[in-house]
């Protein structure tokens, strides 16, 4: 449908430009909520903008992420969970969780009459769902479901690999990954990040039960974890509590400042199309605040730029977030030293950060003393 001349323009598709957006996915907001006061990964996140093709246009190549193997090797694992409309799925829901099925009523919504735009499916499913919670209809599994969550004043489409019902009456998101289970363990960061991301479909699957006035009492807040068993590729089962993930995750959400606001706070002349000159792409990122800190390096793609913009105007954040709060109210390190060293007079604003940081510097040099 095309807009109204009155409507405004969309400020995070005129700074992304011509190509197309990168759709927000779980792993993105899991991100993204890690550091929810970063106002730079909040409008690149939001305008769909390639953050990998943006860090080497800038002359950062990031240095994380899944390998193309990994990548194959996933897809190839849940391909043996679907096959048979979930037949592995359904031996282990029995075996193992006492779910009294034999087969699968299997619906798949990566689809919906030859349509596959993310908009159509999310109706469907959201249709789907609440025939199920209301009791007129009966499937056991629904295959590649969408559901939405606001992220940062954006609407965010996100696609889990399956929800399941009628373990204890209630709905459960299924995560299937190809990280192995070795006697009964598998590697607790695979798991936790997992977990994040796993939360943040709960966390949809809720919001769409509160807006359809339906019970979310219906919907688990466990998820179910389908790996390969030790060193084959037969899958097992988990079930792992998400309660601190979900009350984690909903307190960042709600602490993200909307990102079309500060896309328009940026000057008319701000771009970040990739295909622009890598100079004027410097500079607009540049007048978006980030908020670096070490641990950014594990998780964000512009982390290497933002370390190296940090280290230049020596950003307390850069020494990690235990520095940058201990310096509330100071902008550098050089700034803080200034106050130590050669007494500049501090302002009202940091007054008793300058303070503290004088008597933790006495404390520091008594120290010294009485060990040297």
């Amino acid at each position: 449908m095309p807009s109204h001349s009155s409507e405004p323009p969309d400020r995070l598709a005129q700074l992304r430009g011509a190509r197309p957006p990168l759709a927000y996915t779980a792993r993105k907001i899991t991100a993204l909520t890690a550091n929810p006061a970063c106002a730079r990964r909040s409008v690149l996140d939001a305008s769909g903008v390639d953050k990998t093709a943006l860090a080497r246009r800038l002359g950062h190549e990031p240095r994380f992420g899944q390998s193309p193997f990994a990548i194959a090797r996933e897809e190839a694992f849940k391909a043996t969970v679907r096959w048979g409309s979930y037949a592995e799925l359904i031996r282990l829901l029995r075996e193992d969780l006492g779910v009294p099925v034999d087969e699968a009523k299997l619906q798949d919504l990566g689809e919906v009459g030859g349509i596959t735009s993310l908009e159509v499916r999310e109706r469907e499913t959201r249709g789907v769902i609440e025939r199920i919670a209301a009791g007129d209809e009966e499937r056991l599994i629904l295959q590649s479901p969408v559901l939405t969550v606001e992220v940062a004043g954006r609407l965010a489409y996100l696609e889990p690999d399956a929800l399941t019902h009628r373990i204890d009456g209630r709905f459960h998101v299924v995560a299937i990954r190809s990280f192995p289970v070795i006697d009964g363990q598998a590697d607790p960061t695979a798991v936790a990040q997992t977990a994040k991301q796993a939360s943040v479909h709960v966390l949809a699957l809720r919001r769409a039960f509160a807006a359809a006035g339906l019970d979310a009492e219906q919907i688990a807040d466990t998820f179910l974890l389908v790996c390969p068993k030790d060193f084959s590729n037969r899958p097992c089962l988990s079930r792992i509590d998400l309660r601190q993930e979900l009350a984690a995750l909903d307190f960042q959400l709600n602490r993200l400042r909307r990102a079309e606001d500060l896309a328009h706070g940026l000057p008319a002349t701000a771009t970040l199309d990739i295909d622009r000159d890598p100079a004027v792409l410097h500079e607009s990122v540049e007048q978006l605040p980030a908020s670096y800190v070490p641990d950014c390096l594990s998780f964000c793609e512009m982390a290497h730029h933002c370390r190296d913009e940090a280290d230049a105007h020596g950003y307390p954040a850069r020494l990690g977030s235990t520095v940058r709060n201990a310096l509330a109210g100071i902008d550098s390190t050089s700034t803080a030293l200034a106050y130590l060293d050669s007494g500049l007079p501090p302002g009202a604003e940091n007054a008793e950060t300058v303070e503290l940081l004088i008597a933790a510097d006495w404390l520091f040099r008594l120290r010294t003393e009485e060990t040297a």
